[in-house]
């Protein structure tokens, strides 16, 4: 997707500086700081999360990737809850 940007002059010479020192384009430079600003969104609105919350989201997470097709018995819920 092609998306045209206002970008500060300042900015944008820093990005080209910044660009020649990593080896890097300027579009793969930018893609690059905004994989790792969202990433470290992510873990910081994970670390805020209480325990709680944790488990609630990682029993998500594992419901998520089970397989819908899979059924059980009421009886093995049953042993298995024993």
């Amino acid at each position: 997707m092609r998306k045209n940007i206002d970008i500060d002059e300042a900015v944008l010479t820093k990005l080209k500086l910044l660009s020649a020192f990593e080896d890097l384009s300027v579009k793969a430079l930018m893609e690059k700081a905004v994989s790792f600003y969202v990433e470290y969104k992510e873990k910081e609105r994970f670390n805020a999360l209480s325990e709680k919350e944790k488990e609630d989201l990682g029993l998500l997470l594992l419901m998520q990737r089970a397989n819908r097709d899979d059924t059980v018995s009421e009886e093995e819920v049953m042993k298995a809850l024993e």
